[in-house]
């Protein structure tokens, strides 16, 4: 069992919050094979109190998919705590996570995301206005290692954060200018952990239930975060569970067990998007749950390509047929 703040966690494995990724449909499909709290897109503070539908309608979920968290992005410590109190009051979340860990430039460049870790003394502003506009819940922070090798800030932010009042931090272990080359330092999570005295998360360079098992060991972090290595497999959760829980390793998931997940997770979409948007949006994920098929390429444009949901599902029963 792990606490953040006031909220209990049963299993310390995260869904990480990813862009155009953990909508409702993904975020269902991974707490249902273990996911111990999953999260939100990151989502804009500004589009938040402008009301913008669309930014809105990124922070809904359901109570089958608790306990979850918003993440919310901005530069601006009265937007910034505006925002959070505003999602806090009408979605009632069990997380606000501030994100200090985007490296996309476009996020960057209007001081957003990773570029929180380039001036501390901002950073730590915003987090304390976001701390005090949320009492009733835990806030949390995501962030990098720093903005490059010369300016590694991980014990030094992790100390203003814990100080500013945050309830956990996760660490992605490279630097905003790696993006996602080269190697995570796993070495870093273990010096925040030691640098501070609330929960630590592990996250970066998690591929397998064995990666998981090692950063657990390695750095001695709380919790780990999955992100890349869950798309196409949300079966990873439950290996991991079962490491935990001292249980039967699952069996790998068979062909047509990813292909039915794949049409399951293309229906769900659809259900909650509508044809047009569930269809733009699965689009990426046909990719990923194919990717090992002998011939995965060819499938994966005829279903890219796929005028409707219908002509996709039948493109899944002609890939079932031909792989089996």
């Amino acid at each position: 069992m792990l606490n953040i703040g006031n909220l209990s966690i049963h299993t310390p494995i995260f869904l990480a919050p990813m862009a155009g990724v953990t909508d409702y449909s993904f975020r269902i499909i991974c707490k249902e094979h273990g996911a111990g709290i999953v999260y939100s897109e990151f989502v804009s503070a500004h589009g938040i109190i402008r009301k913008n539908e669309k930014t809105l309608d990124m922070i809904k979920f359901t109570d089958e998919e608790r306990p979850i968290g918003i993440q919310i992005f901005g530069d601006e410590p009265e937007v910034m705590a505006n925002a959070a109190r505003f999602v806090a009051d009408q979605f009632k979340p069990d997380i606000i996570d501030i994100n200090y860990g985007c490296p996309v430039p476009k996020v960057t460049k209007r001081g957003a995301g990773s570029a929180a870790l380039k001036d501390l003394s901002l950073m730590e502003e915003i987090t304390s206005a976001v701390v005090e506009s949320v009492p009733q819940l835990p806030v949390t922070v995501k962030m990098r290692a720093g903005w490059d090798s010369q300016s590694i800030i991980v014990e030094k932010a992790g100390n203003k954060l814990e100080k500013a009042g945050v309830k956990a931090i996760t660490l992605h272990p490279r630097t905003t200018k790696q993006y996602f080359t080269g190697k995570a330092d796993w070495s870093l999570i273990k010096i925040l952990k030691e640098a501070v005295s609330i929960p630590v998360v592990g996250n970066g360079d998690v591929g397998t239930a064995d990666d998981v098992k090692r950063m657990f060991e390695e750095t001695g972090c709380d919790a780990v975060m999955i992100g890349r290595a869950a798309l196409g497999n949300p079966w990873i959760f439950g290996e991991i569970k079962s490491i935990f829980e001292k249980t039967a390793f699952p069996s790998s998931p068979l062909v047509e067990d990813r292909i039915s997940m794949c049409r399951r997770h293309l229906n769900l979409l659809v259900e909650n998007r509508g044809e047009r948007v569930g269809l733009n949006l699965m689009r990426k994920h046909f990719g990923w749950y194919i990717k090992n098929f002998p011939g995965a390429g060819e499938f994966r444009k005829e279903l890219v390509t796929a005028p409707d949901s219908k002509t996709a599902l039948e493109k899944l029963e002609k890939l079932t047929a031909v792989q089996l």
